[in-house]
């Protein structure tokens, strides 16, 4: 029942985007078609969950028994920037139009901060291994939800005649204000 509860809380309740507001940067830069969109939520919750794991390993047996939990923010850093040049590697060979479509966005992971973020709740909630990665999964869950849901609204937008005024980055904000109204709906769940 607490595995239920941490997928439900952080894909729906507390949902990266729309409630805490962090990876705000890829949900309104890459959110333009929904399957850059869904590559981009892969990617993330990829990097997400090897570096919560990896960061939860460094905190628990280097950082806190060496005293050197001050480095803990440079050294997450210096994993998830590590983590997306292995993800950048991946993708350019196995899916090319898909490294393409993500473009300049795919090295934005490396300074996401919702993946830094997890990293760092983790550690502040005190989770177990098991824990902090099912926490990580689902939070990518939630992360690459609301930008696929995001991503479907704007294609649909982009087929309707707006008024000048509301065109591009308007529309988009009153979405995603919108989207993060109805995502408060789940509030009372967990």
């Amino acid at each position: 029942m607490e595995y239920i509860m941490i997928f439900i809380a952080a894909v729906f309740v507390n949902n990266v985007i729309l409630s805490q507001f962090l990876g705000i940067c890829p949900f309104l830069g890459v959110s333009k078609k929904v399957d850059t969109a869904l590559g981009m939520g892969a990617a993330v919750a990829f990097v997400m969950t090897i570096a919560t794991i990896v960061t939860f390993l460094m905190q628990k047996y280097l950082l806190e028994p060496f005293g050197l939990t001050f480095m803990q923010t440079i050294t997450f850093i210096l994993v998830i920037a590590s983590l997306v040049q292995m993800v950048e590697i991946i993708l350019k060979k196995v899916s090319p139009p898909l490294y393409q479509a993500l473009g300049v966005f795919l090295p934005l992971i490396t300074t996401n901060c919702a993946i830094l973020g997890v990293a760092i709740i983790v550690h502040q909630k005190d989770l177990s291994l098991l824990n902090s990665v099912i926490y990580a999964i689902s939070t990518a869950i939630g992360f690459a939800l609301a930008m696929v849901l995001f991503a479907g609204i704007r294609e649909q937008l982009s087929l309707t005649k707006l008024p000048k005024a509301m065109e591009g980055t308007p529309i988009a904000l009153l979405t995603a204000g919108l989207l993060a109204l109805a995502f408060m709906g789940f509030a009372g769940i967990a």
